[in-house]
């Protein structure tokens, strides 16, 4: 029997144009953490100078991780701020968060031309945009599970993913571009800006957008606490092991989500592909995003949330190594992008339930403080370090294969918590837990 929540009754259901508006806005957002990832090397030569090549690329992802030290900040105030006033405005403050950050990006000088500034304002523009997100996936997601028909909570909130995808798709297709129609020189000198100029582009449409959102809650029904200080109260008297199990979950999750991304630096660095074959790496990954992010949305409400989550991570398990193995072995562009289409596929197939699992279980008056919680700190802990422990495993074990291990171990811990987790569920409310 599927353990899917249905909504109550009276609930506002959401258009097609506003599931468009929230998922466009969070694919802005996404994209711009895409495009870095993707040009990491060329970012950690403009900022991060240096005889070593590794060196750079390191200090590179350390900024890549710099902006996840925020996102906490951004899920405490920006989280209970759409508990207190709603989604929407909340949504609307990320997006001009971020524009700020994205317009830094665009037009920071180089080290070359400023010196030691230059890293530094490029710390503070990462956090800018840690920030923004920190606050953007509680008020988004909640928004959109919130507002899905009944029978169709995963499905709808599955879409959040989506917006990675697309956002991993358009970030690879630009790069594939630059890197064919542009010398190494041109690219490693300007030509990285150019996403980042992409997305400053798209997101006066995204707020456009979000501004005409109806909102899916009422402060004065749905809420007895009006202060931020009443609602981390409250999530962390009443919620805190959903919380810490929310991360734990989220460990398995969020770094094989950043393994997937890491792919374009693997594949320049460790197998030498050429750069525009690396690029394409991050387009099948996002339209695996897509596609099977959609599929495990459809899977979670039909079948249930746990067994969604659990099977093809366990699958994902059995075939880490022997798949990054073959991948080293036969060095082939073929091989590589066959093994990482199976990775992605069974990594979103999963992703879709454990979204919607740790989102339904908070009640809603603290559900966009609860969900952001336990989201930012899952994604700062685990994501914000998984490229620098990529990095840092290849290079003292000189096994390109090391990962893996650490995949593995985060995935038990992924399951672990997840055959924990008590969904604790009541005609389409959750039911208050004490611990």
């Amino acid at each position: 029997m599927s353990d899917m929540i249905q909504p109550h009754g009276g609930e506002k259901r959401a258009s097609r144009k506003e599931v468009v508006g929230v998922v466009l806005g969070a694919a802005v957002e996404f994209f711009d953490f895409s495009a870095y990832a993707t040009f990491a090397v060329m970012i950690g030569n403009a900022y991060f100078p240096s005889d070593n090549p590794f060196m750079s690329l390191l200090l590179s992802v350390s900024v890549f991780g710099i902006g996840f030290i925020v996102r906490p900040l951004g899920a405490i105030f920006i989280g209970s701020y759409a508990d207190r006033a709603g989604r929407k405005p909340a949504m609307l403050l990320t997006m001009v968060l971020m524009t700020i950050g994205t317009g830094g990006l665009v037009v920071l000088p180089s080290y070359e031309s400023i010196g030691v500034a230059a890293p530094i304002i490029l710390v503070l523009v990462r956090m800018m945009q840690g920030l923004a997100w920190g606050g953007e996936a509680g008020p988004a997601t909640t928004f959109i599970m919130e507002a899905a028909p009944a029978g169709k909570r995963a499905f709808y909130a599955s879409w959040q993913i989506v917006a990675q995808g697309l956002a991993g798709i358009s970030a690879g297709v630009i790069g594939y571009v630059l890197t064919v129609t542009l010398t190494p020189e041109q690219l490693a000198s300007w030509g990285w800006r150019i996403p980042f100029a992409f997305g400053l582009l798209i997101l006066p449409i995204a707020l456009y957008l979000r501004r005409h959102l109806n909102e899916t809650f009422t402060t004065e029904k749905d809420s007895p606490a009006q202060t931020t200080g009443s609602l981390l109260s409250t999530v962390f008297k009443d919620y805190r092991k959903l919380v810490l199990l929310g991360i734990f979950i989220l460990s398995g999750s969020t770094i094989t989500q950043y393994f997937l991304n890491y792919m374009t630096t693997y594949a320049l660095n460790e197998l030498h592909f050429a750069s525009g074959t690396a690029m394409v790496s991050t387009i099948i990954i996002g339209l695996c995003v897509v596609v099977f992010s959609l599929l495990g949305g459809w899977m979670a409400d039909r079948f249930g949330r746990k067994i969604t989550i659990i099977a093809p991570r366990l699958l994902l398990l059995i075939l880490l190594l022997p798949g990054l193995e073959i991948i080293n072995t036969y060095r082939s562009a073929t091989v590589f992008f066959s093994v990482i289409t199976v990775f992605a596929a069974l990594q979103c197939i999963s992703g879709s339930g454990v979204l919607v699992v740790l989102c339904e279980n908070f009640p809603k008056y603290v559900r966009s403080t609860g969900f952001s919680i336990a989201y930012a700190f899952g994604i700062t802990i685990f994501g914000g370090t998984a490229q620098i422990v990529f990095s840092w495993l290849i290079k003292i074990t000189g096994s390109p294969v090391s990962p893996g291990y650490y995949l593995i171990a985060a995935n038990i811990l992924c399951i672990a918590s997840v055959i924990l987790l008590k969904q604790r569920q009541r005609h389409g409310a959750p039911v208050p837990v004490k611990t």
